[in-house]
């Protein structure tokens, strides 16, 4: 499926939509450019899950996790992983047993290790500054 957003609001909008369709233990792939809205998708998607805590980016520790909501959400940047052996280090498989959603950003420095049905997220700037061009893969909303 592809969506054209048309600012911040509308991409964190989608997020919510996307969270709604979501039961627990999914990983949600995403790719896109520096600054392009990954965030924001996340920022829409937590607040649907009904976790009231800010969300921000988790590049520089790697993984945040919101809880209280209807689903915990692991909030992953894998920016900074050279490889998906870094993500085992950092327990992958203990945030995948715990039943929550992974939101993973950078995803493609990870692809190995993202087996099974993953739902891909490619966010990408749209024709003007605000708007984004989003496909969103492996999940009907």
């Amino acid at each position: 499926m592809k969506f054209i957003t048309h600012s911040p609001e509308e991409t964190r909008a989608l997020g919510g939509r996307l969270a709604q369709a979501l039961h627990g233990g999914e990983v949600v792939a995403f790719t896109g450019d520096l600054g392009a809205g990954k965030t924001a998708f996340v920022s829409g998607m937590a607040q649907a899950l009904g976790i009231t805590e800010w969300v921000t980016s988790p590049t520089f520790t790697i993984v945040n996790e919101y809880e209280g909501g209807r689903l915990p959400l692991f909030h992953f940047d894998m920016y900074r992983l050279g490889s998906a052996d870094e993500l085992f280090h950092i327990g992958w498989e203990d945030y995948l047993a715990r039943g929550g959603v992974c939101a993973v950003e950078w995803s493609e420095n990870v692809e190995e290790a993202l087996d099974g049905d993953v739902i891909r997220v490619a966010i990408r700037r749209g024709e003007d500054a605000c708007s984004r061009e989003i496909s969103i893969e492996g999940v009907s909303l």
